[in-house]
């Protein structure tokens, strides 16, 4: 069983805010949650594998290719600042 306290324990490890009368409801709510975690822990999985993703997912990405690219020189001509032959650009604070 779940209580207030606990719902305000795993808030502060959160480092969540609650305000007035929310560490209530959320104690009704995470009740609910485990309730159904109890259930799914019921099912037999013996026979389900391990699953990373719900889709069979494969490398999508190409193969890299070397290509021709722009000469350093035509590249920082677009430049609207250079340094070191390098694009300038603001320093973020």
């Amino acid at each position: 069983m779940i209580t207030d306290d606990d719902v305000r324990y795993v808030a502060r490890l959160a480092r969540l805010r609650l305000e007035p009368g929310e560490a209530e409801r959320m104690t009704g709510e995470l009740a609910k949650i485990l309730e159904h975690i109890d259930k799914m822990s019921e099912l037999d999985t013996a026979d389900v594998p391990p699953t990373a993703h719900v889709l069979d997912v494969v490398n999508v990405q190409r193969a890299d290719k070397v290509r021709p690219s722009l000469d350093r020189d035509d590249a920082l001509k677009n430049a609207p600042a250079v340094a070191d032959d390098s694009f300038r650009v603001p320093r973020m604070g």
